[in-house]
């Protein structure tokens, strides 16, 4: 297996900026297990599940985690990946300490950057550099309450769109809306996770009156999911961890759809990772609650789900491994040429494809 094996040839014209409106619009690429490819929109999904089926979505909601500041007289670019108050994932005990908010992230030019250095954003809202990672991020310390922290992150942060969706320095306002799901509920990720971002009142209620029913998970999305594997082989690549939650009755509730006969789609691949970490050795779900680092490639046998609807991802991404694992490799780029030679739109704000788990 080697990281060349992913690659594919992508025109830069297909990569969305936006949404389809509405989003139910856009195009649905169905990829069956077996047999010919069908051209569809995401509208159709009610006609394409069947009653009894169960949708799991994930309802992070994203924070407006980029922030851009100065350290003198340099400009500092800044992605917030997660809060690590009271956690041990920080590298150094003594960077995280007790007294206000504490984040690692990540850092356009870290390497300049000191523990001890000081980043302005605007009056009274500042950090100090903690520490240094060694997979090239820092730790911030942010002295401010959490509600007047969020509070600042509102008012002075925008959203952390993808660096293949070009904005102007501070962001575009209609990413507020745009990056957020109609399942948000839970604050957290850095990231939106982008297969529910198609969804509408109007296609929920579709999908109810066929039958189908939903369940909620949380997963919240890290900025690891865009970092590029530079291993050769990417058997060798660490993943990030990411903080997720399943309940106890979530668990009930899907090992009892197991039980009916009826099929399990994930909408997203942060539901299904999360979904995959929940199962027993015997292949029962069970509650979960803390960090995944689930990497699946190739080789790897999906047991929790039967569909994933999710977007199309980039080549020798970690997502694309996973959906050719869930696909075969050479079923998973035949589906991505048609989708190219068919112009579908591409990556976060693009058209969506519903594949079925290969046996």
């Amino acid at each position: 297996m080697r990281l060349a094996d992913f690659d594919f040839l992508l025109p830069r014209d297909l990569v969305a900026d936006h949404p389809a409106e509405p989003r139910e619009a856009a195009r649905l690429l169905v990829v069956p297990a077996s047999g010919p490819l069908a051209d569809r929109h995401v509208r159709d999904l009610p006609e394409l599940l069947r009653p009894g089926d169960l949708l799991v979505v994930n309802d992070t909601k994203v924070i407006p985690a980029r922030l851009v500041g100065r350290r003198g007289e340099a400009t500092v670019e800044l992605t917030l990946a997660c809060r690590l108050d009271n956690d041990s994932s920080a590298t150094d005990s003594r960077s995280r300490g007790n007294d206000g908010n504490l984040w690692r992230a990540f850092a356009k030019g870290a390497r300049r950057l000191r523990p001890g250095d000081r980043i302005e954003f605007a009056d009274g809202f500042d950090c100090t550099v903690r520490a240094k990672q060694p997979e090239g991020d820092v730790i911030l310390h942010f002295d401010l309450d959490p509600e007047a922290f969020r509070s600042a992150l509102v008012r002075h942060g925008s959203m952390p769109v993808p660096p293949y969706i070009k904005r102007l320095r501070g962001g575009d306002r209609r990413d507020v809306g745009d990056y957020q799901t109609i399942f948000a509920r839970e604050e957290g990720a850095v990231a939106a996770p982008t297969a529910g971002l198609h969804f509408t009142p109007r296609l929920l209620d579709g999908l109810a009156a066929r039958g189908v029913e939903r369940l909620t998970v949380t997963l919240h999305v890290g900025p690891g999911t865009f970092l590029p594997v530079k291993t050769d082989d990417p058997r060798d690549h660490q993943m990030h961890a990411e903080r997720g939650v399943l309940t106890e009755d979530a668990a009930r509730r899907l090992n009892a759809v197991r039980a009916r006969g009826g099929r399990i789609i994930a909408v997203g691949t942060t539901s299904l990772r999360l979904l995959e970490s929940s199962l027993s050795e015997s292949g029962e779900f069970r509650a979960f609650g803390g960090e995944t680092r689930l990497f699946i490639l190739p080789g790897y046998r999906v047991r929790a789900v039967d569909l994933l609807l999710t977007n199309f991802h980039l080549p020798r991404s970690t997502l694309f491994m996973l959906v050719a694992a869930l696909a075969g490799l050479d079923r998973i780029k035949s589906a991505y040429a048609h989708a190219v030679a068919e112009r579908y739109r591409f990556f976060s704000y693009g058209d969506a494809c519903l594949i079925e788990i290969a046996g």
